[in-house]
């Protein structure tokens, strides 16, 4: 039986430190982040890719809010799905090519996916997720009264935060986990999914949140029966006192040692802290390995030569 894989492709596989982030350097850097993947599928393995959407988001956002009263607002939710498209129609193709390229014959399809949430989750009455442009004080002011959340940044002007509620589910795993059965190399759950909350009758609506990718990503790995996970990141190990003269790598380490780091602090809450707490909830449900590596160390991380594995007690 082939081995079961999500690679979570984080927001540095498409847009790298400096860049403007244009189609041509996502697609670019894309190439880059495969490398090390298309020899897992050679192998046979089964892979779902799952990827972030910030820079896309808030490039969106930054045409919403140039074409105001010119063209329709769009909503989070939606920005969100547009992401998916770009993204995901980016990641296909360069897929596509370079299966084409060492003649491995395995179709590739990419799915939208809602992701529901808690429509009573406290974290909906505490915005705290930062997205899209920073604004000067006069047009913070003109959104607060509009109904926007914002908060300062006492060197670049305000921006708007949102809530980030936890993922109950994705929508769509039942026709992802068909697919990926089938031998469907599947693109899914990008951004964490669109944020959607169910009605009493269960009819679904959008809500304007942004869903953390990482916990998602494991919620639709312990949905389609996945072993391992891969989190692909711009750093190659996650490491123990960060920053400071005792800075080291942290290389094998199981779920309980997870949990204590994370509760000593070690892990920052907008960076590595979502990826450790990530790994323990797919350990702790069934997956057998949790990495955390470089995007372009994906066989290495996989074979054991680097990165961050994190174990079941």
């Amino acid at each position: 039986m082939s081995e079961k894989i999500l690679v979570a492709l984080g927001g540095n596989a498409l847009v790298r430190a400096g860049q403007g982030g244009t189609i041509e350097e996502q697609a670019a850097n894309l190439n880059l982040a495969l490398t090390g993947v298309v020899p897992l599928i050679q192998r046979g393995c089964r892979v779902i890719v799952t990827h972030g959407n910030g820079p896309q988001v808030g490039h969106i956002l930054l045409r919403v809010e140039a074409a105001r009263h010119q063209a329709y607002d769009l909503p989070l939710d939606v920005c969100v799905a547009q992401s998916q498209g770009e993204i995901g129609y980016l990641l296909q193709q360069s897929l596509q090519n370079m299966l084409r390229r060492a003649r491995i014959e395995r179709p590739v399809a990419t799915i939208l996916c809602q992701t529901l949430v808690d429509k009573q989750d406290p974290r909906m009455k505490s915005p705290s997720k930062p997205v899209g442009p920073f604004y000067a004080r006069e047009e913070a002011m003109a959104l607060k009264k509009q109904g926007y959340s914002l908060v300062e940044d006492s060197h670049r002007g305000f921006r708007r935060v949102v809530p980030s509620p936890e993922p109950i589910r994705i929508v769509e795993r039942e026709i992802i986990q068909r697919l990926f059965d089938d031998g469907v190399i599947v693109i899914a759950g990008g951004g964490g999914g669109i944020p959607v909350y169910a009605e009493e009758d269960g009819m679904l609506n959008g809500v304007e949140a942004v869903v953390d990718k990482d916990l998602a990503s494991s919620q639709l790995a312990v949905a389609c029966g996945v072993e391992r996970i891969l989190d692909l990141t711009s750093v190659e190990y996650a490491k123990l006192h960060f920053g400071s003269l005792r800075e080291h790598n942290l290389e094998a380490i199981t779920v309980t040692e997870a949990k204590r780091y994370l509760a000593e602090g070690h892990f920052a809450p907008g960076s590595m802290g979502p990826k450790i707490e990530a790994g323990i909830y797919f350990l702790e449900h069934g997956g057998r390995e949790f990495v955390i590596t470089h995007t372009e160390k994906a066989l290495d991380g996989f074979e054991g030569r680097t990165g961050t594995h994190v174990y079941p007690d």
